[in-house]
């Protein structure tokens, strides 16, 4: 018997052995598992959150200028009133934000429908007893988003583009 216990524990220190070589491998694979995936996954998320930031900086400062657009058709009419209210809203874009505004109407019975670019051509369109002509200011603003360092497959720069569409008050 004291044969079999000698073999007995002589095959467990060998596998003991052979166990402790290996306990630095798992170590090496985890490291080389977050270097290739890891440091991509990274870089991925921090290019997708920073487009996210300025995709909503962009929308608020389209909102913001057709805000100032809806007071009256003075405000409206009033392009620099409207490009300054929306840079002034984007504050981390300034004045590269580029900033398009608008003005359009349409029928009070089909809104979604045609779109007349003078008040008399839709007064004219919009007949009928509760049909009259709405007017609509729409502002459009973009900005080049250079990201912070380059992706192979991604482009160099990104337009990120929103649309605000408001009701003149009248």
């Amino acid at each position: 018997m004291t044969n079999a216990f000698r073999q007995d524990s002589l095959s467990q220190r060998l596998v003991r052995r052979a166990r402790s070589d290996e306990t630095g491998s798992a170590l090496i694979e985890l490291a080389m598992a977050l270097s290739f995936l890891g440091i991509p996954l990274l870089l991925g998320t921090i290019y997708v959150g920073m487009l996210l930031f300025y995709s909503t900086e962009v929308a608020n400062a389209a909102h913001a200028g057709a805000l100032y657009g809806m007071q009256s058709s003075t405000f409206a009419a009033d392009s620099d009133g409207i490009t300054s209210a929306s840079q002034s809203e984007a504050t981390d874009v300034g004045a590269s934000l580029n900033v398009a505004p608008a003005i359009f109407y349409a029928c009070s019975s089909a809104i979604d429908g045609t779109q007349y670019t003078t008040q008399a051509a839709a007064t004219t369109a919009c007949t009928g007893g509760s049909n009259h002509a709405l007017e609509f200011v729409q502002v459009t603003a973009s900005y080049g988003v250079t990201p912070f360092a380059r992706i192979p497959g991604m482009q160099k720069t990104i337009t990120v583009s929103t649309t605000s569409v408001m009701e003149v008050e009248e």
